[in-house]
């Protein structure tokens, strides 16, 4: 029996030490459930009341409590100390009381032993084991803080965090332990990461990053904005463009003949309901058998969707990425700050331009992908070059260029036909090396004088979205000088 009671005690000893250990640091409390100590966690049960410390507000005042002393041990020894440990107990009624539990550590009594055993259960063998391997390094029994991080990510660049059949978004989340939420493709929302590590949450908004940056690279992602001097503002010329496009593709109201003549039939109207045709003064003419005009258009490779709208047109200075609106707001603030270089390499003089004839871009004529009015300087001295050169300084400088477009040599044009907008059952129709046989516009339109046309702004434009008026939103612009300093 003294052995037993001996065994007994040595173990509440252990325990006892631990408690203290608990009880001299700050973040001790004891309830019902969970314990933590510093990165340590484990598990607690009380005898007596029921303690809730999730349902409790630590941070509201809390009433005044009424402390008790209960003698668990009479016994003790004049060498040792007792232990004094504080419990929270919600009762049922909310109301918290306070007990001030006095434990001696030579307690003689079986039974008392077997009650504070239980009222102290902790392995401490297992305590020690787990706290060796750090295998209760970061749990805790209070709810971790949640850090939430949101990344602006363009909807043509989500598909690329998410990876094929989602595998990319898993890896993110399952080597950092963050959960990531794409919002849906029809919302302008950022990408949400959220998890209880700022490392882990900052890692991974990193790694979304680096992934967003080589996609931007790639081919496959187009273009979102470019910079624009809009000529669509003329109606002139607007005129000119559409009466282009329905000349090529014949688009007439009137039935022709082989030869382009009109073909009149005859017709006897009897009354106002009903029109009968004399078929046999009708003579029967056989024409030789010819494609149609939507046949022949589609192996020209022609069809309506390849043609600039008229109320876009415009020329192109720089082709930029911009994947969220930091950097459509970066871009911005680059051209309005640049509005007096601009005016400066203009000589604060109008500009304008005279469109003439046509090219094809890379390419031959029987096989062009690209057909465009050239474009020349009305004045002749270079000052609209320089403006332009000024623009893309600029935005190399701000770091809003691709290197590869940094390099490259701008080339005013005005495009007027482009495969790369074909759409529908055209362009699966045509595939990857889809072009057109331009040879025969430009017999007609080859040496079409298109006119002279003052440039009057400069835009930030962003491609497949469009103002009231038709053109390319403008999500920034400054003047050019449309009359000559002092006039």
């Amino acid at each position: 029996m003294l052995v037993s009671g001996s065994k007994a005690l040595f173990r509440v000893d252990r325990a006892l030490k631990l408690v203290n250990l608990i009880v001299n640091s700050e973040l001790v409390n004891y309830f019902q459930g969970d314990c933590s100590h510093r990165r340590l966690s484990f598990s607690k049960k009380l005898v007596g009341g029921k303690v809730n410390l999730g349902s409790m507000d630590l941070s509201k005042k809390q009433r005044p409590v009424e402390q008790i002393r209960r003698q668990i041990s009479s016994q003790a020894s004049s060498m040792e100390e007792d232990i004094i440990k504080d419990v929270i107990i919600e009762s049922e009624r909310g109301y918290q009381d306070q007990e001030v539990l006095s434990i001696s550590s030579s307690i003689l009594n079986h039974e008392q032993v077997t009650q504070v055993a239980e009222s102290v259960t902790i392995n401490s063998t297992t305590l020690e084991e787990k706290v060796e391997d750090g295998s209760l390094e970061g749990e805790s029994a209070f709810p971790a803080e949640k850090h939430i991080l949101s990344v602006e990510v363009a909807a043509s660049l989500v598909r690329f965090i998410v990876g094929k059949g989602g595998c990319m978004k898993k890896k993110i989340e399952e080597e950092l332990g963050v959960k990531i939420t794409i919002p849906s493709p029809r919302k302008e929302e950022p990408v949400v990461i959220e998890g209880f590590s700022l490392h882990s949450v900052t890692e991974a908004s990193q790694k979304i990053q680096a992934i967003i940056d080589e996609a931007v690279k790639s081919p496959s992602v187009d273009y979102s904005h470019f910079i624009s001097l809009p000529l669509a503002i003329h109606p002139e010329l607007v005129g000119k463009l559409v009466n282009f496009q329905n000349t090529i593709l014949g688009n007439n109201n009137a039935s022709v003949d082989e030869k382009g003549d009109p073909v009149e039939v005859g017709v006897k109207v009897e009354d106002e309901r009903h029109a009968n045709v004399d078929s046999a003064h009708i003579p029967v003419v056989s024409y030789a058998p010819k494609a149609s005009k939507t046949a022949s258009l589609s192996d020209l490779g022609i069809d309506k969707s390849i043609f600039i709208k008229p109320k876009t047109f415009h020329l192109t200075v720089l082709m930029l990425k911009l994947w969220n609106k930091e950097r459509v707001n970066a871009a911005s603030e680059v051209l309005e700050s640049i509005s007096s270089k601009v005016m400066d390499a203009l000589d604060n003089r109008p500009i304008a331009i005279r469109l003439k004839g046509l090219d094809c871009m890379k390419g031959s004529l029987a096989k062009a992908r690209v057909l465009y009015a050239t474009v020349e300087e009305a004045s002749n001295d270079g000052r609209l070059m320089r403006a332009c050169q000024v623009i893309i300084d600029e935005f190399v400088k701000a770091g809003l260029v691709l290197e590869r477009d940094a390099k490259h040599t701008l080339k005013l044009h005005a495009t007027v036909m482009n495969v790369r907008h074909r759409k529908g059952c055209w362009k699966m129709r045509r595939g990857n090396g889809d072009s057109f046989d331009a040879r025969g516009i430009f017999e007609k339109f080859g040496s079409e004088d298109w006119g002279e046309y003052l440039i009057r702004e400069a835009h930030l434009s962003q491609r497949f979205v469009y103002d009231e008026n038709g053109f390319y939103h403008c999500c920034a612009s400054i003047p050019f000088p449309e009359s000559l300093q002092g006039d």
